[in-house]
């Protein structure tokens, strides 16, 4: 049965596009904003302003939206390896293709009919994932036995990754040579060929050529940043605390503590791409939402933050660039970011050039903020005897709507010293549009599916389904569509119960994610007790441990959320004595309002929970020995 797959919105001259249900076929790029477009039944031509561009939803019989966290490691490898192939010609003009093709089916052993099947593939839904090989029917296991890819890798390893710089050719005959010794059918030359091509450049020249060959070609130069040649082309990312004290939005409105700043930087033009103000601690959450308002479009924020000023600032960049933080190391994030082709890179220890850029830009923005009442300054000998606490006055909501304004109405628009001048918005939009001298490299796509795209950069935990629902953090959650996959098996082991995908949003736990495999979307699962308040994962794992201490060794809802309305009147008793207190009672209400991030962009293909039974609570609550429960992957 064919599925319906909502494409990219491609900005550029010639592609066909949706507006007020008529398609338009695009004629030009006007600006940052509109483009002028032809009707296809009618031709005549008008502008249409790119926020009112719909996604083009087409049949596609082979689209599968696969889900990130259930992608295998090697189909994950086999897919990168196919788009590096395939790259070259997407990147290429329609004119170039044919040939292209012909050369790179010699060079990399893939037929032409292949790739313009991976090809075909990759751009109806411009996702990696769609180049990973379909599961076939009669799959029995790994085309190679385990003992067989200890020896091609230990050959690889040993022969190939060595200053002797032994061909792939002569690595093979090594691997036969054993293979032929202990009785086993030696792979194919191709085969051994694959492996070595799912190595990285950077490594192969390391171990072959040397530290001194791979820094030169692959690290940049003094006081320049490789690739940073036109818009998006590399994004920093980085966090700060930000050099004020707020206050509680109450009405005794008390200091509270600093908030932290996660910001996105485009290097080449200086612009913002997108930021995230917050009081929990720094880290993958905090990323992702940066990440998110950085690549999606920002109309519905800018009426939000009651501004007027236009911040056409949408897209994926190529590279993001980071301070070798954690949270992009091996982690879903890190998984996400390559699954919409976005290539993670950390700042080389000791290499200073790599993170001036956002370091200079957090510098300026900090210099603002030390105009506003309520600044801690950036030091102790620059604050004196200002008394910071004493003169705040600066909610956090407020704050967040400061920092909007300066950076859409002031920051963008200003002369900017990295730029030779040119202020970051005038540079970012004439890289994409081009001038007299040069071309540009046209409009970015827009995430046609924002829901999906939110939730790709939330985190997950496994979960089978019981007769109760599901359980996370000892917490139970219920939809009657979880029914079906009650208890299933796991269809490649039939001893193990199957286990799902359930995301979630930390700031706000009274529901989570089900990833439904057969219809591949996701069912919004509310507590099953709906009487429960939402809370945070913080609290939830604040009121575990106060049990544990208090002696407790099995635990249930009933305790977590008796423990957390209490730990909530003791913050409210004691708001006005303590500014831990203010602070989590500060955080309760940016949680509160976290609801949004995700609702706001929900597709109208996720089932929502609206009209929950009351007969959820029919089922018997269990105590579970604390120590049973499956924590975080």
């Amino acid at each position: 049965m064919s599925k319906l797959t909502i494409k990219p919105i491609k900005l550029l001259p010639g592609n066909v596009i949706r507006y007020k249900g008529d398609e338009y076929a695009i004629t030009d790029i006007l600006d940052l904003e509109t483009v002028l477009a032809r009707n296809i039944s009618s031709g005549s031509s008008r502008r249409i302003p790119v926020v009112d561009i719909t996604p083009h939803s087409v049949e596609n019989g082979t689209a599968r939206n696969n889900n990130l966290a259930v992608i295998k490691d090697d189909d994950w490898r086999e897919a990168n390896r196919r788009f590096e192939i395939i790259n070259p010609i997407l990147n290429s003009s329609r004119g170039q293709r044919v040939n292209l093709i012909k050369q790179i089916s010699k060079t990399s052993f893939v037929s032409q009919a292949t790739l313009y099947r991976w090809i075909s593939a990759y751009e109806a839904e411009e996702r990696i994932s769609s180049l990973i090989r379909p599961t076939r029917k009669d799959k029995g296991g790994y085309r190679l036995s385990e003992d067989l890819e200890k020896i091609i890798s230990k050959h690889i390893r040993e022969s190939y990754l060595t200053d002797q710089r032994l061909t792939p050719f002569k690595v093979w005959e090594k691997i036969k040579g054993e293979c032929r010794d202990l009785n086993l059918t030696s792979p194919h030359l191709n085969t051994v060929r694959n492996r070595i091509d799912l190595l990285s450049d950077e490594e192969k020249t390391l171990k072959r050529y040397g530290r001194d060959a791979a820094r030169n070609k692959y690290k940049p130069t003094l006081g320049h940043f490789p690739g940073a040649d036109y818009p998006l082309a590399v994004a920093q990312i980085d966090h700060t605390p930000m050099d004020i004290i707020i206050v509680s939005d109450d009405e005794d409105r008390v200091p509270i503590c600093k908030p932290n700043l996660t910001l996105c930087l485009d290097v080449h033009s200086k612009v913002v791409l997108g930021y995230y103000i917050g009081l929990d601690p720094v880290g993958a959450l905090s990323t992702g939402l940066c990440l998110s308002h950085a690549i999606l479009p920002k109309e519905s924020w800018l009426a939000k933050m009651d501004i007027t000023t236009p911040y056409p600032v949408w897209g994926k960049m190529r590279v993001i660039h980071s301070d070798n933080a954690k949270e992009f190391r091996g982690t879903m994030l890190e998984t996400a970011c390559k699954e919409h082709d976005i290539s993670p890179e950390r700042r080389p220890k000791g290499q200073p050039q790599y993170g001036g850029n956002i370091e200079r830009s957090f510098r300026t923005f900090m210099s603002e903020v030390h105009n506003l009442p309520g600044t801690t300054r950036s030091n102790v000998k620059d604050k004196g005897d200002y008394d910071s606490e004493g003169r705040s006055c600066m909610t956090l909501s407020a704050l967040i709507q400061w920092f909007a304004i300066y950076i859409v109405e002031y920051y963008h628009h200003q002369p900017h010293k990295g730029n030779n001048g040119v202020p970051p918005i005038i540079k970012y939009e004439k890289g994409l549009l081009g001038d007299n001298n040069q071309p540009g490299i046209g409009l970015p796509q827009r995430i046609a599916d924002e829901y999906k795209f939110k939730l790709d950069f939330m985190p997950y935990k496994e979960r089978t389904v019981q007769e109760y629902g599901v359980l996370l953090e000892n917490i139970f959650y219920y939809h009657d569509s979880l029914r079906r996959w009650i208890n299933t098996l796991n269809p490649n082991s039939k001893n193990n119960k199957r286990v799902f995908i359930c995301r979630y949003d930390p700031r706000d736990m009274s529901k989570i994610y089900f990833y439904e495999p057969d219809t591949k979307s996701y069912i919004e699962v509310p507590y099953r007790d709906i009487t429960h308040p939402a809370v945070s994962l913080w609290e939830i794992r604040a009121a575990k441990e106060g049990l544990r201490d208090e002696g407790y060794t099995s635990l249930n809802e009933d305790l977590i959320f008796g423990a957390i309305k209490k730990m909530n009147a003791i913050v409210e008793t004691e708001k006005a004595k303590t500014k831990a207190a203010r602070k989590l009672q500060a955080k309760k209400k940016t949680w509160a309002k976290a609801k949004d991030h995700i609702s706001s962009a929900q597709s109208s293909s996720t089932v929502t929970a609206t009209n929950i039974s009351q007969s959820n609570s029919i089922f018997s609550e269990p105590i579970i020995p604390y120590d049973d429960i499956e924590e975080a992957m």
